[in-house]
């Protein structure tokens, strides 16, 4: 499952946001979007969990809790729109 976080710091790193999810289960990988021009954080990212449960589990707990500084939105990624 691939879950959808946003509201992160600039500060906040992928490392950083790995861990914050594994304290709910196996977490495959932890992906934070740059700007392409700046190579600066753009404020959300993807985390990709196998297990639909501990996916869950971590959206629940972790939507709206304070990571650095800022409340995060955590939410179930949508599958990207092709054109």
């Amino acid at each position: 499952m691939t879950i959808y976080v946003s509201n992160l710091s600039f500060m906040v790193s992928e490392e950083q946001l790995n861990n914050t999810f594994a304290a709910f289960g196996v977490v495959d990988s932890a992906k934070i979007k740059l700007d392409k021009l700046t190579n600066r954080s753009r404020g959300f990212g993807f985390i990709e969990m196998n297990n639909n449960s501990d996916a869950q589990k971590a959206i629940d707990s972790l939507n709206g809790q304070m990571l650095d500084g800022r409340a995060l939105n955590v939410s179930m990624a949508k599958p990207k729109k092709t054109f």
